[in-house]
């Protein structure tokens, strides 16, 4: 047992792709199970668990693929992932860590651990999470400590409820091959004002050609995507709190406060400014 939680105790980069990990997991017959690591530029294969999984950032953006859904989540969020559900998990954030909790789902459960969705997370329940850094592998009855404070956690998670992230955390996300290239790119790039036609020829596509994709892999088309990806980096950059909103719209490729301001609000039905205040006041 200890030479495995050796093995187990890696990068999320190794662990993430490593499928000894996956069936730890599984194959485990106590109730909880946890696996903790520093964040890195990641991404795995889709996967599912027997367990259910909550994910909890500190620090950075994890981006999560879920149903054709691409979910972000949030420094100081967490994430619930209901048992047998096929996910994928991506992030290119080099600072913070990956809290990974799964748990043994009961016969009698609250209508909260059924449904896939994004909390903020107060300062308790935070401190409860980081109590655990250094906890890795099985969670079983013979460590009665340990065992009654993730089961602790877990009960209280449907006080959470009332803490849902909005709706605008998740879009979908293509499948095409060309699109993900595409979709990696821009991020990268996201400061410049690149055009379809710009992008297009980057690629080797025709304009026509790359707005057929849009339209056919993602049910919106290049400007509404590019929008999109602009916000997700936002929500990152404004997680952070290291920077102020009229920095932020310009890290995103907006030419000004009041562009970034408008367009924010359209998707998410908030200011960036009321978001934040949102967003950390939740975590008091």
């Amino acid at each position: 047992m200890q030479k495995q939680n050796i093995s187990l105790y890696k990068s999320i980069k190794t662990m993430l792709f490593d499928q000894f990990f996956f069936n730890e997991v599984d194959k485990s017959k106590v109730h909880f199970y946890i696996q903790h690591a520093h964040l890195d530029t990641i991404g795995t294969r889709v996967h599912e668990h027997k367990k259910a999984q909550l994910l909890y950032a500190e620090g950075g953006i994890v981006h999560v693929f879920v149903n054709d859904k691409h979910w972000y989540l949030p420094a100081r969020c967490f994430m619930w992932i209901p048992a047998n559900t096929p996910h994928s998990i991506l992030t290119n954030s080099k600072t913070g860590d990956l809290y990974n909790f799964y748990f043994k789902t009961e016969k009698e459960e609250n209508d909260f651990y059924s449904i896939t969705n994004i909390y903020y997370t107060n300062e308790l329940l935070r401190e409860m999470i980081l109590y655990t850094k250094n906890w890795s592998g099985s969670i079983s009855e013979k460590d009665p400590a340990k065992y009654d404070f993730v089961k602790a956690i877990r009960s209280i998670l449907p006080e959470m409820e009332s803490n849902k992230l909005p709706a605008f955390i998740q879009h979908p996300f293509p499948k095409d091959q060309k699109l993900i290239d595409i979709a990696r790119f821009l991020m990268k790039n996201i400061e410049k004002n690149y055009t379809i036609d710009e992008v297009a020829q980057q690629f080797g596509l025709s304009t026509r050609t790359l707005s057929r994709k849009f339209k056919d892999n993602m049910g919106m088309n290049y400007v509404r995507f590019l929008r999109a990806l602009r916000i997700t980096k936002s929500l990152e950059l404004i997680a952070e709190n290291k920077y102020n909103m009229y920095e932020i719209a310009m890290l995103v490729g907006y030419n000004s406060l009041s562009s970034f301001s408008n367009i924010f609000q359209k998707v998410s039905g908030i200011r960036p400014t009321e978001y934040a205040q949102l967003l950390h006041t939740k975590k008091q």
